[in-house]
């Protein structure tokens, strides 16, 4: 046996530990519904949503039942770019007047949601494993009310409202169209949700996909919701990752300053989603490959588990 022949069973014999050992796990998550905020800078890289893509399909396989939620705000941008419309942000959320709603549907609804569809069709083509495209405004999935913000005047100190245009919340999630489709015994269908939701008069709103990812598991009662980031997971003041808490620690870490910036909102989500019903959400790092599957199907995880 030559040293190629040696290396090549020696990493035979590696990925059937590695198999063996994921077969707690596989059996915890069998049946079980799992909801995946996918976004970020990744989304715009071929080769990383392949990869997603691909996982997304072995989690299937593996008797998952994955719902992906996604965003897009860098494709939104560069669509305004291009079309010359100009954007603004207030504590995150982007200021969404009716030409800026018009392309958020078209990039969300339209480019974004199926080309993610598209590329887990791709990946599970062998094993029959589709993709389905779908936004909030599909059979009443996501009904929204307009968001409504306040903003402290630096001199006089008196709040007053801002008006964010068409930036809605979630106030109902109608999940059986999503339950069907992942239910079916004839097809094996993970639904790919863009964050577009209606009001009650009709109204098209842009909703923050973290919000409706954290609503969709709710009214799913999923066993886990992975929030896919740029970071690898929640950091002490240290700088070290903080591997587990519960929602009375996730806020503690709110209140003390500890947690900042972006990662205050993806908290909230966590805490909000827990508190709906989900068993526990997971922030952790969409960039590094594989990481759903090293935190679902191994025992440390890839990264910050908020938990009741």
């Amino acid at each position: 046996m030559d040293e190629n022949e040696r290396q090549s069973e020696e990493r035979g014999w590696a990925t059937a530990k590695t198999l063996a050992e994921a077969l707690p796990y596989i059996q915890i998550y069998d049946r079980e519904t799992v909801v995946i905020k996918y976004g970020g800078h990744a989304m715009g890289e071929t080769a990383v949503a392949k990869q997603f893509a691909a996982d997304v399909v072995l989690l299937r396989l593996m008797g998952v039942l994955p719902v992906v939620v996604h965003g897009g705000g860098p494709q939104i941008s560069a669509m305004l770019d291009k079309a010359g419309v100009k954007s603004a942000f207030i504590d995150g959320l982007r200021v969404t007047d009716k030409d800026t709603m018009a392309v958020a549907e078209m990039v969300l609804s339209g480019a974004v949601n199926k080309e993610i569809a598209h590329w887990i069709t791709v990946a599970g083509k062998e094993a029959d494993v589709r993709g389905i495209g779908l936004s909030g405004k599909d059979a009443g999935l996501l009904t929204v009310e307009k968001t409504t913000r306040t903003k402290r005047d630096p001199d006089s100190l008196i709040e007053h409202e801002v008006d964010l245009g068409f930036v809605g919340e979630p106030t109902r999630v109608d999940p059986k169209l999503i339950k069907g489709l992942i239910a079916s015994e004839t097809e094996d269908w993970v639904p790919v949700i863009a964050p577009i939701g209606v009001a009650e008069d009709g109204q098209t709103y842009n909703v923050n996909a973290d919000t409706v990812a954290g609503a969709v598991a709710g009214s799913l009662n999923a066993k886990r919701m992975l929030l896919l980031t740029d970071v690898k997971g929640v950091l002490d003041r240290n700088g070290d990752i903080i591997r587990q808490m519960t929602v009375e620690q996730a806020q503690a870490l709110i209140d003390d300053g500890t947690a900042s910036g972006g990662m205050i909102p993806k908290l909230e989500t966590a805490m909000a989603a827990v508190r709906a019903g989900v068993e526990a959400v997971v922030i952790l790092d969409g960039r590094r490959p594989h990481a759903m599957l090293v935190e679902l199907f191994t025992e440390y995880g890839a990264g910050t588990l908020v938990k009741a």
